[in-house]
Order: C-alpha cells, then structure tokens, then sequence
C-alpha cells in the first residue's frame, strides 16, 4: 500500500544527500545504488550502498505540505531521540545514525542517514517458521519489550520531558487530539464522537495508578523487527516513542483482541503473566485509543484499499464491546 506522507525524492537530490553526509569520496556513480524499501507507511526509506559498498538507510520525512495526524508531528525528531536513549540505556539493537539533517536546504523536510541491517523482517518470514521458533521470536520481543521499558522518564508524554506528571492528564489528551483528528476530517468511526469520549471519562480511573512514566515504543510490531539466525538484531521506526504506561505496548494488544494474535510467548518473555482488574481496564481502554489511529490514519494517508479501514473500524467495535457498549 501507498501512502501520500511518502516524500520520495528524485536521484539528484538523493546524491546531494549522501554528499551532505559521507563527502564526495562516498557518492556513488550511475543510477542503481538506491532503491526504496517498500515497508511501512509513513515516511519513506531508501537503501543506499556508498561508492566503498558500505550500506545506509535514508530515512525522509513527509512533505511539509501533507497533513498528518497531530500525534505525528515531530516524528522524525522523536525517532532520533528515541535511538539515542535506546543505544545509551539499553542493550536493544537498533541502526546507528550516521547523519541527520533538520535545515531542509536540500529538501521539505528532515532526513536522516543509519545503518543499513542485514536481516529478515520478522512479518515477512514468521508465518513460514515452526511453531517453535515462532514462539522464541514472541518471547525474544517480550523481553526486548520489557527492556525498553526500562528506561525512566520525569514526566509523561514527549521524550524531551517536557508533559505533566499524570499519566491520566496524557493519555486522555492524545485520546482528544486523535478524535480531533478524526472530526476535523469527517472520518466515520462508526460510533458517535460522543460516545467514545464519554466511554473514556467514565474509566478514566483507572489511569491514575500509572504514577511512575516509562519509555514506551508503542509501534514495536513484528513488522518493526529485523531476526536472522534465530535472534533479534534490530528494531525500526521508534518515531511514535513517549514516555506511559508500559501495558500500551503493542504486544499487549493481543490480551483483550484476539485479532492480534496469541499473545502467550510474548508475555513470557516480558515476564508479566496476570492481570488486575484495574490493569484490563486500562488495556480496553488503550485498544480504543490504537483502533482510532488505525482507523483515521487510512484517511490522511488517502489509503485506496478499504481493507484496513475496516479491519481497524471492527477493532474499534470489539474495544467499545469490552467497555460495555453495545
């Protein structure tokens, strides 16, 4: 699938780029050192290999005339923030940056050069494997998971530590800036704005016992993650990264909607087998909050297949089911 945040540059500018980055000793001659990677669906990625063949990822933006969901502003500059804290705090493999440029001389908007990992993503080859080998992945990315969240934030929300202390105060925000989101285009969610913000207010409660903030990857998806050989070696696209309450992590989903998977190893592997009431209640809550930007997403990014638009839209139902909505 395509999307409009793709900001696909042409050859010269590319060159311009890896001149900016790695000096003319390194820039390439001809026409077949780049090639876009054709996964994901917000910004666009090309794999460069330099005049020496050593191997880059050129990560760009999207174009400053696209509008993206408010969560998205500043993707780019939280991706790299996120790295940083990742590489110094943990032992999570992810690229190293090799440049990054935030002037927009050379194009609409920020780029950045890491390197390139040589692996397989997880999605492509995971319905191939054995059932064994399957579940190790899952338990390897509980515990890469439970890692990451590790890193201790002073305040909730963006990763400069700049949010409140309430976690409840954060999360009902992004919630209202998503449904703004939404409103502001007409997106059909197939229930009432109002209805959803008043199934937030009334369990909003339980957010209140997230009192100590944690770095959350949040898109952490079999998708963001390169294995070869049986391990994980590299995690990808940290640009949605904040500082929460870890139980809205990704591998948790699968919890409360089966549509996500099993979710049995990765919880091993994160160490977290048992659930309060409370805790259920915030994960219901945080599924809401996940099928909303899936839902909206596909209208800003002007998606034509109307596949995950309703893939998303039934999520949606089941969240609102679990909280008692029918």
């Amino acid at each position: 699938m395509d999307s409009i945040t793709k900001n696909r540059q042409p050859l010269e500018t590319v060159r311009a780029m890896v001149l900016r980055a790695y000096g003319a000793d390194q820039v390439p001659a001809g026409d077949d050192w780049v090639r876009e990677l054709g996964d994901g669906l917000f910004n666009v990625a090309y794999r460069v290999e330099l005049r020496d063949g050593y191997q880059a990822v050129l990560k760009i933006a999207p174009p400053s005339a696209v509008e993206v969901m408010t969560y998205e502003r500043g993707a780019m500059a939280t991706e790299l923030t996120s790295l940083a804290l990742i590489r110094e705090r943990t032992t999570v493999p992810v690229p190293t940056v090799d440049f990054a440029d935030q002037s927009h001389e050379l194009c609409d908007a920020d780029y950045f050069f890491m390197t390139y990992i040589d692996a397989d993503n997880l999605s492509t080859v995971k319905a191939g494997l054995p059932d064994h080998q399957r579940d190790a992945y899952g338990e390897a990315l509980g515990a890469t998971t439970a890692q990451l969240n590790s890193i201790r934030g002073t305040a909730f929300g963006p990763l400069d530590g700049s949010g409140p202390l309430s976690w409840r105060e954060v999360f009902l925000g992004m919630v209202e800036d998503v449904l703004r989101d939404g409103e502001r285009r007409a997106v059909d969610l197939g229930w009432d704005y109002s209805t959803v913000r008043a199934v937030l207010a009334e369990r909003a409660d339980c957010l209140d016992e997230v009192t100590l903030p944690r770095f959350v990857e949040w898109d952490l998806w079999d998708g963001n993650v390169m294995v070869r050989d049986g391990a994980i070696v590299g995690i990808l696209d940290h640009e949605r990264a904040f500082y929460g309450d870890p139980l809205i992590e990704h591998g948790f989903n699968a919890v409360e909607l089966p549509a996500f998977g099993d979710p049995t190893a990765f919880l091993r592997g994160y160490g977290k087998t048992e659930f309060t009431r409370s805790e259920r209640q915030r994960r219901q809550l945080y599924c809401v909050h996940l099928a909303l930007i899936m839902i909206i997403e596909t209208v800003y990014r002007e998606l034509t297949d109307p596949q995950p638009y309703d893939w998303a839209r039934a999520r949606l139902t089941e969240s609102m089911h679990l909280l008692g909505r029918r």
